[in-house]
This record gives structure tokens, sequence and C-alpha cells, in this order.
């Protein structure tokens, strides 16, 4: 008992940073076009131009397309700026708060991997360790807190759904970011578990080390769905 007492009151004194990506696609070559993040009464949600197209089916779930290099959300055009000023942004708003845990749904499959990929090619990602003290995935963390009574579907929009009783415009990602605050709210983690579900970007490199090589276009990682 003793032993585990520091772990509580590790995981009590964290910040949590909810987040969310959106993007051109569900392959390993996708780009961001959107991050946002939110923290109690604190919010960041911001746009990026892609290099490539968004992909059909992305762009029908989303809303956005790109259009002489321009980004538009649902044919409206947003202001946008470069990955390297979002990810720099996104960096400051995680010092703001004292090294959260960052938290987002099904994000170890896809978003964390995307986040790695690009600090890496920015070489952010020294900066962005620094500020936080991991990441926590809140898919397998609900299905265990869940587990007595577990829903058909652990998506997101099913979670909100079932245990707040709302729906919500889901493919947002700052509405995607403060529906997942307030389901947190209500799944009451214990701090146990939420340290047993913590991660970070190290252990997204690893799993992308190895796996074959994939093409822009290959079967998708995570279902847009999976939200």
């Amino acid at each position: 008992m003793q032993k585990s007492e520091p772990d509580r009151s590790e995981a009590s004194q964290h910040p949590l940073v909810f987040f969310d990506l959106e993007t051109t696609g569900l392959g390993r070559c996708c780009e961001i076009v959107q991050l946002a993040a939110v923290s109690g009464g604190h919010s960041l949600n911001l746009y990026v131009v892609p290099r490539s197209q968004v992909q059909r089916g992305a762009s029908k779930v989303t809303g956005f397309s790109v259009f002489k290099r321009r980004l538009y959300l649902h044919r409206q055009p947003v202001r946008t700026n470069s990955l390297r000023e979002v990810l720099v942004s996104f960096i400051a708003f995680l010092r703001m708060l004292g090294r959260p845990l960052v938290v987002g749904h099904n994000v170890r499959r896809f978003d964390c991997r995307l986040l790695a990929r690009d600090l890496d090619r920015l070489d952010l990602r020294a900066d962005f360790d620094s500020s936080v003290s991991g990441c926590v995935d809140t898919l397998p963390l609900a299905g265990e807190v869940l587990k007595d009574h577990r829903p058909p579907s652990l998506r997101q929009v099913n979670l909100v759904r079932e245990l707040l009783g709302v729906d919500y415009k889901a493919h947002d990602a700052l509405e995607d970011v403060r529906a997942l605050q307030a389901l947190f709210s209500v799944l009451q983690p214990t701090p146990e578990l939420i340290l047993k579900h913590r991660f970070s970007l190290d252990t997204i490199n690893t799993h992308l080390d190895n796996p074959p090589k994939e093409s822009c276009r290959a079967a998708p990682q995570r279902p847009l769905s999976d939200r």
C-alpha cells in the first residue's frame, strides 16, 4: 500500500489536456489539418493547410477540403497556420498548464503516431516531451472503467450518448475534445487506472519502426467512426 501512494499523488497532481486531430485521411502518410486541445476553461483550436488533398472519405466526414492552397471547412475558408506554428503553439499551451497528461480517445493507434512523426520531422520532439507527463488513451481506459456494464461500442460518440445523454458534432476536433473532457469527468477513473494507461511517444515510435512499409493509400489504421 505504501508504494501505491506516490503513484496516486502523481496522477492526481497532473493537469489534464484533452486533445484531438483531424487529418487528410487515414493512412500513415496523411496530414494534420486541425489540432484542438482543452483543459478546463482553456482551449486551443488551430488549422493547417496540408500539402496534399483531403481524401474524399475524410472530407465527407469532417467537411474539410483544399482548393488553391486554401483550407475550407464546410465550404467556408478558415484561417490557417503553418504546421510548425501549430505545434509550437500546442507546446506553449501544454507548458502553460505545467506538464499535464495529454488525453485523447483512441489516440495511441492514430493521433499520437502522427503527432510523433511531425514533432520529429520539425525537430520539436524534445520540446514536447519536456512539456508533458505522458499521454493517456481513454478508449482502453473506458473499457476498463465500464467492464462490469460495458456498452455495445466504445466509440466516443456512443459513450457520450450513453453516459451523458447528449449528441454532439463529432469529427470537429474542438467539439471532440470538449465532449471528451465532459465524458472523462463522468467516467471518474482512479489515479491508479490513469497511470496504468499512461504511455509516452517513445512507445509509439517503437510500434512504427518495425511494421512493413505502407503507401499513402494504405488501409486505415483507425476508422473515423472510432470516435
